[in-house]
């Protein structure tokens, strides 16, 4: 057990199954719109979150966006206007000086959590 999963609590958002493989869905936590991803990587299933506001056309569409793999990064393309985000860091990969917050997430069995 990690040191940050003996330290936070874990927040139960949906199953796993409520977001299909390579797709997002966007989860209210905190008061905050979460885009979380379900990414198959080379057969191993991945869990990310970031916040789902694209800082470049300031609405909440992240979690609409197509995930995908540039520079051996897993990335969401923002929908509008097509900007990709690093699904790891939340960094910008068009725009260096911009980047999307990230959140803590987990499996837990069949659920998915995300860490108050």
């Amino acid at each position: 057990m990690s040191n940050i999963d003996q330290q936070v609590a874990w927040i139960d958002i949906c199953k796993s199954e409520d977001i299909l493989p390579n797709m997002g869905r966007c989860a209210l936590f905190e008061n905050e719109q979460v885009a979380i991803f379900r990414v198959i990587e080379s057969g191993v299933e991945k869990i990310y979150a970031i916040n789902n506001h694209c800082p470049f056309s300031q609405a909440n569409i992240i979690s609409r966006g197509i995930v995908g793999c540039l520079s051996n990064k897993t990335v969401v393309a923002s929908p509008l206007y097509k900007q990709h985000f690093d699904l790891a860091t939340g960094q910008c990969i068009e725009d260096e000086a911009i980047s999307v917050k990230t959140y803590a997430v987990r499996f837990e069995g069949d659920m998915i959590q995300l860490a108050a």
